[in-house]
This record gives structure tokens, sequence and C-alpha cells, in this order.
């Protein structure tokens, strides 16, 4: 048998043929039974108590109807298959639902719409959900990096620029960092959810209907929080998922980076923090390893996010202005593994910071070394001396090549070697209190009280604020869950 006639043998000649039905309907179905199912019946309800309102149908109808969909609604979503002769999701439960309330009643609930306006409004149903599931992550996340920073005002560690060791800094102030830097990408996801969370229903397959419909009911019965006005816009429109993939990239990013720090931080060469024993693993051979593998897989994690993210708006790239496949069926599980494992990454380290144990004695002893604190005596010799700033940068860089070629700290001179070095340059002597503020980390902190500086008492000042603010999205956050969930439970339960 020739490779053309096994090829006909395995297709068949009925259609759908064996390679579309195991390469794309299949995998499609089974995409949509996952994600979809319960975003398909809520849409189906909206659309009956629509009809019936408008007088589209009779209130008999949409009783019948209703009771259809509910029923069918409670299915054992893994147990529903793929089968031939159903092109999708939606015409199989069609069919199902007219078992039921019969294949007439069912196909009125069709009136009106298309699986077009269906679609969009499913997929932006689904990402509203995963939206808010980050945003709550986040959120917790936000909380743990507060409370640790709250505990490290005082806890003084080198701050590093090109990933050198630059200056002196605390662990709480470095924690906010990462906090706005959060609140940023919270920021971003609030508005993709303010583009996602618009209602497409009723524009049909691009053009609306002829049927006397209100979309306005719809958007209200399913909570959201507009209509896409433009019928077009609707279908056309991907917009809301390049917003979305963005957000998710944008945090993911960021969130990968202070990551990688941590990675440094627990070995044990830095040996700043300590993971607990809870969230390590050991080896199979080497008996003293305690791997930071919950680390090490947030930061791998993050990375696949945003690859997801990024295959999702790759798919958009160069597509139609219309509807088309590509940002549909294909394109959305990329979105969905990709709030997926954002929402792991959130919980992981959240888990590893509200646990995480600081070696505050040997961060401080570090922030002593490599000439850190040396900007403060170019400072000093500036401010109170009235020395120029760059003669005095010259200064402290002769100090500090001639300690690193010592091979010596700072804090190993003595007051009248110093003395001597500067004497080379100007006619200054400092007196022993000014070089010991000079070499301290806790000094060098301390004056940097600037606001958004690093001094105990600002940072305070800032984590007070934050966490004042904090409460209150947190809140509104819990509103808007709750409200969603009441507007949805009232959706299925509506009796007519």
């Amino acid at each position: 048998m020739s490779r053309l006639e096994e090829f006909i043998k395995n297709e068949g000649t009925a259609f759908p043929g064996k390679t579309y039905v195991d390469e794309l309907l299949k995998p499609v179905f089974n995409d949509q039974r996952d994600y979809l199912f319960h975003a398909m019946f809520d849409i189906h309800r909206a659309h009956v108590i629509m009809l019936e309102e408008q007088n589209i149908i009779d209130s008999d109808e949409a009783r019948e109807m209703l009771k259809g969909i509910n029923k069918v609604a409670k299915a054992d979503v893994s147990q529903i298959m793929y089968q031939p002769q159903f092109e999708d999701l939606f015409f199989m439960m069609e069919a199902k639902i007219g078992e039921e309330i019969g294949s007439e009643l069912a196909g009125k609930i069709h009136i009106g719409r298309s699986r077009n306006d269906m679609g969009v409004a499913m997929y932006r149903l689904v990402l509203r959900g995963h939206l808010l599931e980050l945003l709550g992550n986040a959120y917790r996340l936000s909380e743990a990096l507060l409370d640790q920073a709250d505990q490290h005002t005082e806890t003084y560690i080198t701050g590093y620029t090109h990933t050198q060791p630059a200056q002196p800094t605390t662990l709480g102030h470095y924690l906010l960092a990462v906090y706005d830097v959060l609140q940023r990408d919270i920021k971003r996801l609030w508005a993709a959810y303010e583009t996602v969370n618009q209602s497409s229903l009723g524009a049909a397959a691009l053009t609306t209907t002829g049927f006397p419909i209100c979309r306005a009911r719809t958007c209200e019965l399913l909570g959201f929080d507009k209509m896409i006005e433009n019928s077009y816009d609707c279908i056309g429109g991907a917009d809301y998922l390049l917003e979305t993939s963005s957000a998710l990239m944008t945090c993911m990013v960021n969130t990968g980076r202070w990551i990688q720090d941590f990675l440094q931080h627990v070995t044990r060469e830095f040996g700043s923090f300590y993971v607990a024993d809870s969230y390590v693993q050991v080896s199979s051979i080497m008996p003293q390893k305690r791997n930071p593998v919950s680390i090490e897989h947030s930061r791998s994690i993050a990375s696949s996010a945003y690859g997801e993210a990024l295959a999702a708006m790759n798919m958009i790239h160069n597509t139609p202005f219309g509807d088309i496949v590509d940002t549909e069926d294909d394109l959305q599980p990329h979105l969905y593994r990709a709030f997926t494992n954002a929402g792991r990454v959130m919980k992981l380290m959240y888990a590893v910071i509200t646990t995480l144990k600081v070696n505050g004695e040997h961060t401080k002893k570090m922030a002593r070394k490599s000439c850190i604190t040396i900007t403060e005596l170019a400072d000093t010799l500036a401010r109170d001396y009235g020395i120029s700033f760059r003669k005095a940068h010259s200064i402290a860089s002769f100090i500090s090549k001639k300690t690193t070629g010592a091979g010596k700290e700072l804090y190993e001179w003595k007051i009248d070697e110093i003395n001597e070095m500067i004497s080379g340059f100007v006619d200054v002597s400092l007196t022993e209190e000014e070089w010991k503020k000079i070499i301290s980390p806790e000094y060098f902190v301390e004056i940097r009280s600037i606001q958004g500086g690093p001094s105990p008492k600002e940072a305070v000042r800032m984590i007070g604020e934050r966490k004042q603010k904090l409460g209150l999205q947190k809140n509104d956050y819990s509103n808007l869950v709750e409200e969603l969930n009441n507007r949805r439970n009232k959706l299925v339960g509506y009796t007519i």
C-alpha cells in the first residue's frame, strides 16, 4: 500500500478526517471544556434573561430554557468528551440542552447572537477571573514585603550598582523598592482588567442584529463594567489580549529580577538570607546541601509565564483586523497558563519571604567592607570644609585606591594616616569622631534622610504610608470580588 493510499484509508472519506480531529478539533474541544465551560453557561443565562425582558421570547419559554441550561451546566466537566458529530463544545451543549427542553426551544436561545460575540465574551470572563486571582496573590506578596521591610529598617546591607559593592543601605529600603515596583505591576494589571472587563455581547457576528436586544442588560448581568460600543471593535479588537500579555510579561520580568537577587543572597558566599527548611531540598549525594529550589523554581516559572504571554502576543501580530482563529482557541490557553504560572511565582515567593531569616550581623559586617562608605568622606569634605565636591571626590578616590591596593578596609586606617593622605591635597585634618562616622554604615544610612532615602526614620514613614494605602486597596479588591461573586450567584439562581 502506498503512503497516499494508507493516508486515505486512515482518514476515511467522511469529514472530519482523523488528522483534523486528532490535531485540531479534539485539542480545541478539550481546551474549551477545561477553560470556558462555566463562562459559556453564564452567557446562556444572561442572554435568555435579556431575551425574555425584551419580549423576544415569552416567559414560559425563558423559564424552560433556564431550567435546561442549569441542568446541563451541572454536568461533570471531566466526563465530557469530544464527539465527531459536533463541531465544538458550543454545538454539543446546545444539543444537550435540546435533549432536556427540545431542539426547537434550545435553538431559540441563540436568537440575536453569534459564536463570535459569545466567544470574545467567554474569553473576557475567564481572563477577568485570572486577573483577579493574580491580583489577590500580588496583594498577599505585597503585604509580606512590607512586613519584612518593617522588620529590617535597621538591617544594614550592601547596595550594588553594576553588580559591584556601591553604598550601604538597609534591607528595609531594598524591600520597599521591590514593593513599589510590584505596585506598579499591580497598577498595570488593573489597567488590563479595565480593558478586559467589557462586554462584546450583542455584536453578534460583526454588525449586531435586527432583533431588539438590550446589550446593556447582558453587560450588567455578567458583571462587565461597560460595553464595547462599536460592534466591529467587539469582534476585531484584540488589544485586550495584548494589554493583558504586556502587563503579565512586565510583572514577571520585574519579579524575576529581584528573585535573582534572592538567589545570590542565599549562597554560602553571600550568606545574607536563610531559606526555611520547608522550602529547600537536599542533594541525593551531597549531605551538606540546602538547595533553595523554591526560589530557583520561582525564577524559572516566571520565565515560563513570560514566554506563554509572549506567545499570545506573537500570535496576534500581523493578523487581520476581524474575526480570526489566531486570537481565539489556539491563543487563549497560552494566557491561561501564563496566569497559572505567574500565580505560582507569587505564592512561592510569598511563602519564602514570610519565613525568611536574615543574618543581620553578617550583612552589617559586609556593609563596612569594600570602601562603600567612602562617598561620605567626599560629602564631609565638601559639606563641612567647603572643598569643591570634585576635589573632595578626588581625595576620596585616592584613599579608596590606596586602601584596595594595601589589601585593607577603611576602618583599618588610623586617623593620622588618613589625615596624612588628605594633606597631599588640602589643608584639612579630620577628627577621630568624624572618621568613625565616615566609616560607619549606620551613620551613612542615617544621614541620608532625604525623602525616599534609606534612613530608618524615612523608611518607617514610607512603610506606614504604604501599609495604609495597601489596606484600602485590599479592601476595595475584596469588595469587588464579593460583588462579582454575588452577581454570578444571582445570575445562576435567577428565576422568571
